[in-house]
């Protein structure tokens, strides 16, 4: 099952972009033989300033046919680790080939586009910066891709 991060906001060199990179290798390099990955990120931006509804419609344009849709939302599930992982393999498992997660910019995502997800995930009540969502995003597929191989990282 391909991966895709399909987020608003251009990611320059930095440590957060650092990091992305090292969680989707080791999230691909882990996944691979289970079915999950490659993981690609797909960043679009709106330069016409239009807000929320342009940023979605940006972002549905993004979206690969077919994707199952993870918005991350404050309003979302939060979830532990181990659940996400038991998603993620579940989606597997179901025979979808593709998950976008979408992380909208600084306004948050559209209503609209937010009722047409399939699945909306929280990382808590706090609001946070949509390039450290990516961070934490990428680090928790790897810890996924590690759940579901029954490999060290995490611990409960």
């Amino acid at each position: 099952m391909r991966v895709h991060i399909c987020a608003v906001g251009r990611l320059r060199k930095g440590p957060e972009k650092d990091l992305i990179d090292d969680y989707l290798t080791r999230f691909d390099r882990t996944g691979r033989g289970m079915g999950l990955g490659p993981a690609s990120v797909i960043e679009v931006e709106d330069k016409k300033g239009g807000g929320m509804v342009a940023e979605a419609a940006l972002l549905a344009r993004a979206l690969p046919a077919g994707a199952l849709i993870c918005v991350l939302d404050e309003r979302g599930r939060v979830e532990t680790s181990p659940a996400f992982a038991a998603r993620l393999g579940n989606w597997r498992d179901t025979g979808r080939s593709d998950v976008a997660f979408v992380i909208g910019g600084a306004d948050g995502i559209d209503p609209e586009l937010r009722a047409k997800a399939d699945h909306a995930l929280s990382f808590g009540k706090m609001v946070w910066p949509h390039m450290l969502v990516r961070v934490m995003l990428s680090e928790q597929l790897y810890r996924a891709a590690t759940i579901l191989s029954g490999g060290p990282y995490h611990r409960e």
